[in-house]
């Protein structure tokens, strides 16, 4: 394969897992993925002439796993079509880009469930700060690699044997794993290009009054360092909201949604992270 690999790297919390059924459960058809192509007929690209699932051979689709920094798991190496169990977005990302770019394509998520940016996620070099909550009570919350998640002001702090930052670490040192070995995980493959992240994660933040305040200085740096991590500076960086926060919210989740349209590229508050 003469063509660099175009990498994209899909990273988040459960909603980047994915919970899409494919097959009717017990609560009947509505809602699966089969229901809606072979009955409603949507999204006909999903299947072929004989009804079978389709297969790109142009696309790649990988997923591993790891809870911190523990070891790596493999549970999806395989040219993008629909398996046996659920799917997430990557379905719908990987069609969209095999159809709009004529390169070779590698979807590598790396993810787990609940897990927050203002703590299991968040990236090197993050600060440290103070957040006084409704009750009056005064937090110090840590910048990267303290722990444990959180202290009342005037204590000292207990560690834990998680830090903050963890699960960034092993996500992204599960990502280079990969690309290691390109050859395993893209058959012929010899080099790649980072060319893009994304993000689908903010619910467990939304959680807290302090993390869902922080979301939005927490997400601008998590860009330019994943952006560093990979030395690829032009690397686009696309954002999903949740889809649960309406912009009628007042509470958490309407900071969680604020932090993101505020990074959008049409946006001048962020210039920094454009793209």
């Amino acid at each position: 394969m003469t063509k660099p690999v175009k990498v994209y790297i899909l990273m988040g919390q459960s909603n980047m897992l994915g919970s899409g059924r494919i097959e009717p459960g017990r609560k009947g058809p509505e809602g699966s993925l089969s229901h809606a192509v072979r009955e409603k007929g949507l999204y006909s690209y999903l299947i072929d002439e004989d009804g079978a699932w389709t297969v790109r051979n142009d696309v790649r689709n990988v997923r591993v796993m790891g809870s911190g920094l523990r070891e790596m798991q493999v549970f999806v190496n395989d040219w993008l079509t629909i398996g046996q169990s659920n799917i997430g977005p990557e379905i719908g990302i990987g069609h969209y880009l095999g159809q709009a770019i004529n390169e070779p394509v590698l979807l590598l998520k790396s993810c787990i469930g609940n897990r927050a940016l203002g703590w299991d996620l968040l990236p090197p070099g993050s600060e440290g700060y103070e957040f006084t909550d409704s009750k009056g009570v005064t937090w110090v919350h840590p910048g990267y690699e303290g722990s444990p998640e959180r202290w009342q002001k005037g204590t000292d702090p207990k560690k834990i044997t998680w830090y903050a930052g963890m699960q960034y670490d092993g996500d992204i040192a599960r990502v280079k794993e990969v690309l290691s070995e390109l050859d395993t995980y893209y058959p012929g493959a010899e080099k790649y290009d980072i060319a893009g992240f994304f993000w689908w994660q903010g619910d467990r933040d939304s959680r807290s009054q302090a993390l869902s305040a922080h979301y939005k200085t927490n997400l601008v740096h998590l860009i330019k360092q994943l952006r560093k991590d990979f030395n690829a500076p032009e690397a686009k960086f696309v954002c999903a909201s949740l889809g649960q926060t309406s912009k009628d919210e007042t509470g958490n989740g309407r900071k969680i949604l604020d932090a993101m349209l505020a990074v959008d590229s049409r946006s001048p508050r962020y210039s920094e992270v454009k793209g």
